[in-house]
């Protein structure tokens, strides 16, 4: 990861083959330092020149006001030579195959792929790497690097994502932060209360408030099992962190991937670096609670011992790893929290630590633990990664010298990656009036590589006896030589085509017209019979069915067929939901619900809605039932629609963090119908982990109890706002918005606006108001101007505020 040109430097110098990093835009780390263009050509020269591949990424979501200035970027990228572009939005991706040919396509983890269904799609689409999503154990690893041709990168150490990556809202819907538009201001590492129907705090004292803040990932220890699974690339999380860290994490793993080093202090290294606490997340198993740094979000450095004496000025601390001058140590005391200070003075006498305090003892007591957050020595060495003037990494080369009489000196020089230069002297070699040249002379001068990024490896000699060259003349064929190999390395694959695309080719299709409705259509979402036929009674048009669901319940394929029949019956549309996440675990069940709707004449439904690029393979592959694109599957501009129309997809549901102006401008260029969320609870997060489960349920250490089943809770915030948790029979748990978005007095807007389809989301909507409020909609749909009620706390989404 490089967040600024030192974390680059740190990087490379450490031992990465690879670095990350973004431009001014477009990159999903918005606060980062990321790079200006000019630094990202200086770069991308650093990088080659030392063998380091650079991956950029355009890894957000894109307006289509910005998508003149992308076309731009991805040419000034294709300019400049860098080695991959990383993305999300499947809209960026074909204007990057347009305006960036030469360079390769990686699916950023933003992309949630979790099934080989998935990784199958986006190599049909030309991507050459997939980075899996954070959620997949080493055996579904293993089973998709086997069957699969794309190149497959896992994160390996860092920071997790509570959340499915690319599918979280909160940061969006509580603080218009989007961490899709690359500003996500990590709500997950605040403080909850999970309450129940009462509001009552349901946990034990001893457990803390940071419910949704996930320990940092760390492989160290499974390293082989990873590399077993068949994996290309190992990456490690940290755009926003030090450099320090940086160098720290990847010396670290560079060490242990070469089989150099792997001890205890290699995990010590890692931990004083910067820790959470460690978890190996999924990769071995569901962790539960043992996943969540549920007492403390932020760094919690190495636990160093305890107070073990308070005086006037000073404490002792029985320490079982060294402290130094310049440490930053930390004490946790019973009342008023965390005391930090910086270790200026220090006595030792074995292994009890005598430390000045002067006037910060604040509450410290006797038995009190104490942690060291920062290691003075260590971050001196990490310094040297990007602080020093002469290149800590150095690439070997092989020199063959050759001087014959009255000839050229001839230099023939060869790198690692087979970089090979040939160079002559100008001058000619004579007959040695004194000393001759011998190999020790040419050995010492051609061996002066000094600060370049070079250092001599083997030297094979071809030279007259009694001749004389300079020992000028042999600095300058070594400066040339090194010149003559640092362009050929910089130049070697540069491969720049001519780029002649137009925007118009990729947004605007002038032989397709824009769609426009005849009719706008309320569908309503339900995942349960009972719910469809107050739908049905109550008068939508569509029905939405099954999916996820927010009861638990497991939906049988009968149960869709009994679906399709009443909707049928009564003359309304019938579309099959499928569920947001569809591991290879449960794709054989889809599979069948999707068999059994295609085969059976009598049961078939008017479309299936898709969440993923995945299941839209899968659906395409198996059925002929018309394919819609569900609010997971972003669509946030035009050029994402035209990919998916590409793909036969039939209507778009559109980003719920698109605006009213934004929704306007597309739909007026939009070949396909087009659906908008408008009613119910908007999913701020899905997670594998459940913190019902977790905490409640013994999850990581005993088949889950269930708890989800025996009343509903909420997340309690520190405003005393109410985050409503949800779980579905894949017990994934959706964490939804605290207030339900309502868009009641601006239908006719949205009528004007040429939307088709207009959705409520009823899943988390009672039965006892689901039918009111879906009339009061319909009402709507007629002409009739409505408002809520006075006591309906709602919002408006990003209707009115964007991201």
């Amino acid at each position: 990861p490089a967040g600024n040109f030192e974390a680059l430097k740190a990087a490379v110098e450490a031992g990465a083959d690879a670095v990350y990093l973004a431009g001014s835009a477009f990159g999903a780390r918005a606060y980062a330092g990321n790079f200006t263009n000019e630094q990202l050509a200086e770069a991308v020269k650093f990088a080659h020149l030392r063998g380091v591949a650079v991956h950029v990424t355009v890894n957000t979501i894109v307006a289509d006001s910005e998508i003149s200035a992308l076309a731009d970027y991805l040419k000034y990228l294709n300019e400049i030579n860098v080695d991959a572009i990383l993305v999300q939005d499947l809209g960026i991706a074909a204007i990057a195959r347009k305006f960036a040919p030469n360079i390769p396509l990686h699916a950023s983890t933003q992309m949630c792929i979790h099934s080989i269904e998935g990784v199958h799609a986006l190599e049909e689409l030309g991507f050459s790497r997939i980075v899996l999503a954070r959620e997949l154990s080493l055996d579904e690893i293993a089973f998709i690097c086997k069957n699969s041709t794309a190149e497959i990168e896992v994160f390996m150490h860092g920071a997790l994502c509570i959340c499915y990556s690319g599918q979280c809202l909160m940061s969006s819907m509580i603080g218009a932060r989007s961490g899709n538009r690359g500003r996500c201001a990590q709500p997950c590492r605040l403080p909850y209360n999970l309450v129940d129907e009462s509001n009552t705090n349901i946990l034990k004292n001893g457990t803390g408030q940071y419910l949704l803040s996930p320990k940092d990932l760390n492989t160290l220890d499974i390293l082989p099992q990873l590399i077993e699974s068949g994996v290309d690339s190992l990456k490690i999380e940290g755009r926003m962190k030090r450099p320090e860290y940086v160098a720290i994490v990847v010396e670290t793993y560079r060490k242990a991937l070469d089989n150099v080093e792997h001890n205890s202090d290699a995990q010590r290294r890692l931990a004083q670096i910067f820790n959470r606490d460690f978890t190996t997340a999924y990769l071995e198993r569901n962790q539960g609670r043992n996943m969540i740094s549920d007492m403390r979000p932020n760094n919690r450095g190495l636990l160093l011992g305890r107070v073990i004496k308070v005086s006037h000025n000073s404490i002792d601390i029985k320490a079982n790893l060294p402290i130094n001058c310049g440490d930053q140590l930390e004490i946790w005391v019973k009342v008023g929290g965390r005391v930090t200070f910086t270790v200026d003075s220090i006595n030792k006498a074995g292994d009890i630590y005598t430390i000045d305090t002067k006037n910060i003892l604040r509450g410290i007591k006797i038995h009190d633990r104490v942690f060291k957050v920062f290691d003075a020595e260590l971050t001196e060495h990490a310094r040297k990664f990007f602080t020093s003037a002469a290149p800590i990494r150095k690439l070997p080369i092989d020199i063959k010298f050759s001087a014959k009489l009255n000839q050229n000196i001839h230099i023939t020089c060869s790198d690692i990656d087979d970089t090979i230069i040939e160079i002559s002297s100008i001058v000619t070699v004579t007959k040695a009036i004194n000393k001759p040249l011998d190999e020790s002379l040419v050995r010492k001068q051609l061996s002066r590589l000094g600060n370049t990024i070079f250092y001599l490896r083997n030297l094979s000699l071809d030279i007259d006896d009694d001749i004389m060259v300079p020992i000028s003349e042999l600095n300058e064929l070594r400066r040339r030589a090194v010149d003559a190999l640092e362009n050929s390395r910089l130049t070697k694959n540069n491969n720049v085509k001519h780029i002649s695309s137009s925007l118009d080719t990729i947004l605007v299709n002038n032989s397709i017209k824009p769609y426009k409705p005849e009719q706008t259509l309320l569908n309503v979402a339900v995942d349960n019979l009972e719910a469809l036929k107050i739908a049905i009674n109550a008068g939508a048009h569509a029905i939405l069915f099954g999916g996820e669901s927010y009861h638990h319940a497991n939906i049988s394929p009968q149960t869709y067929q009994t679906a399709i029949q009443l909707a049928h019956n009564a003359g309304r549309k019938l579309f099959i939901a499928t569920p947001r996440i569809v591991r290879n675990a449960d794709q054989p069940a889809l599979e069948k619900i999707i068999s059994i709707c295609t085969n059976n004449t009598n049961f078939i439904p008017d479309g299936i809605y898709v969440h993923n690029i995945a299941t839209l393979r899968l659906v395409r592959r198996l059925s002929d039932i018309p394919i819609h694109s569900d609010f997971s599957l972003i669509t946030f501009n035009s050029a994402t629609i035209q990919v998916l129309n590409t793909l036969n997809v039939k209507s778009i549901t559109l980003s719920p963090e698109l605006t009213l102006e934004q929704i306007k401008s597309i739909a007026k260029v939009s070949p396909l119908p087009l659906e908008c969320l408008i009613h119910g609870r908007i999913e701020l997060m899905i997670s594998q982990y459940c913190t019902l489960g977790s905490f409640l349920g013994g999850v990581g250490e005993k088949k889950c109890s269930q708890p989800c089943h025996r009343s509903h809770f909420f997340l309690k915030d520190r405003k005393d706002t109410l985050f409503p948790i949800v779980t579905d029979q894949f017990c994934h748990m959706h964490i939804l918005n605290s207030k339900p978005l309502s868009m009641l007095p601006h239908i006719k807007t949205l009528m004007d606006t040429d939307i088709k389809f207009l959705r409520i989301d009823a899943r988390y909507i009672p039965n006892n108001e689901l039918s009111n409020t879906i009339k009061l909609y319909l009402r709507t749909l007629s002409g009739d101007s409505i408002s809520e009620p006075d006591d309906f706390d709602f919002t408006r989404g990003h209707f009115f505020r964007g991201v």
